[in-house]
């Protein structure tokens, strides 16, 4: 690396990428053509969409307290525990009154 740098080279290409001749779409192959800027701008809408929770789910988020034996058992089925200690507190609920 110092090598390189007592030569003059950059650590990275962008030094060469900016002295280089800009790159000239020949027209003929279309899988090569770049992306407009409109283009860009969608795609990267696109994915920040993608990220995060999805939108329009019926699960709240909350701070429970449990004892560590009762977790334990869940978490030692593997992944998944919290969907099935739902269903446990659902089915729960279908033999208990909501008062």
């Amino acid at each position: 690396m110092r090598a390189a740098r007592n030569r003059g080279e950059s650590k990275t290409d962008v030094t060469k990428v900016r002295a280089g001749i800009p790159y000239v779409w020949d027209g003929k192959n279309e899988d090569e053509r770049p992306l407009t800027r409109e283009e860009m701008q969608a795609g990267i809408e696109v994915y920040r969409k993608q990220r995060g929770r999805p939108t329009g789910g019926d699960k709240e988020s909350t701070t429970i307290r449990f004892d560590r034996d009762v977790l334990a058992a869940f978490r030692a089925g593997g992944p998944g525990w919290q969907t099935r200690m739902n269903a446990a507190l659902r089915d729960w609920l279908k033999t208990h009154s909501r008062e």
